[in-house]
């Protein structure tokens, strides 16, 4: 069984969030990738709350693993459409 590693801090940028990993690790990860988070106040966006699974925002609905992080997958609410 692996485990992913947990989260320690959030914050924000204009243009992105950068998750510190009890790894060492720092992400940064585009706000495009997830609508609700960029289009959230800064207020609603410091209402992370931390967890070992990764990152959730009680008001704006938003839960982002920190697996799905470090595969690379954004807002997987919506299809993507794909190319014919």
């Amino acid at each position: 069984m692996t485990f992913s590693p947990e989260p320690l801090a959030v914050r924000f940028d204009a243009d992105s969030f950068w998750v510190e990993l009890d790894d060492g690790r720092t992400l940064g990860v585009p706000l495009a990738w997830f609508p609700r988070l960029l289009h959230a106040t800064m207020e609603q966006r410091a209402q992370v709350e931390l967890s070992r699974a990764g990152l959730h925002w009680e008001e704006l609905d938003e839960d982002i693993s920190i697996a799905g992080l470090l595969a690379g997958r954004g807002d997987q609410t919506h299809a993507r459409k794909v190319a014919a």
